[in-house]
């Protein structure tokens, strides 16, 4: 895969907290967690800042990158076993009970991203075209609850299954995949270096009160479409290096 740049251990750098200090200021982003460039990794996915901003009860989570961003989206692979998917992520430090999964039940990350082999926003017609199921090619937005795994690979995180016969509460736009993953709808605006995404909460204060990082990133679907269903297995970068998730939200 073009993509790929290097594959970090995600789950221990994760629950290490390391904390790194966060940069403030890169060129024209301002604040936030600032990041060099590297030649390495493809541009549309190699960030140069992420920051975490709020406006009244509403959170603008931002990321830049060195070339265009969302320009570049997985290969169709014709099915859903195997499918692959391409991420902006900010994994952060809010528990997931802030958007309705179980208390403390992972490492809670809004992310965007494009996978063109299946829809996981059954509620919304993100093409515009009147259908509901087509669209997951469309650059939209989830939360996921993520943590290790190692059948993902050494150190790797997964985006964590839901056993069956479980019953976890689950939020209001929880798509039906048997995994604790939300779609909430939020339209991710891209342009030129940047991607953003509006987010309300109803408790912005600990939005204000949580700490972040910024990563680009391949997941992908199990070929056997069976536990663990959806795994990080590319990262391209990640903004703090360590994914120590050193960025003060507002600052």
């Amino acid at each position: 895969m073009t993509t790929r740049s290097h594959r970090l251990p995600i789950a221990a750098a994760i629950l290490a907290l390391l904390g790194s200090q966060a940069v403030h200021a890169h060129g024209k982003h301002e604040g936030g967690l600032a990041t060099a460039s590297a030649k390495a990794v493809h541009a549309p996915f190699d960030i140069v800042h992420t920051r975490i901003t709020t406006e009244g009860n509403v959170a603008i989570f931002h990321m830049g990158v060195s070339g265009r961003a969302g320009a570049k989206k997985p290969t169709p692979g014709g099915k859903l076993a195997g499918a692959t998917v391409f991420s902006y992520v900010w994994p952060t430090t809010l528990d997931t009970a802030l958007v309705g999964f179980e208390p403390k039940a992972g490492i809670l990350a809004f992310a965007v991203t494009a996978h063109p082999d299946f829809d996981d926003t059954p509620l919304y017609d993100e093409n515009g075209d009147g259908k509901l199921d087509n669209d997951g090619n469309v650059w939209h937005s989830h939360w996921v609850v993520l943590a290790p795994d190692e059948q993902c690979g050494p150190g790797a995180l997964k985006v964590v299954d839901i056993e069956k016969g479980a019953r976890p509460r689950l939020p209001k736009t929880w798509p039906g995949l048997p995994i604790l993953i939300d779609s909430p709808g939020w339209s991710p605006v891209f342009s030129g270096d940047t991607v953003e995404v509006r987010v309300p909460f109803d408790d912005i204060g600990a939005v204000q009160a949580s700490t972040f990082d910024g990563v680009t990133a391949a997941l992908r679907v199990n070929e056997s479409v069976h536990s663990p269903l959806l795994c990080v297995v590319d990262v391209f970068k990640v903004a703090s290096g360590d994914l120590s998730l050193p960025a003060k939200v507002d600052q």
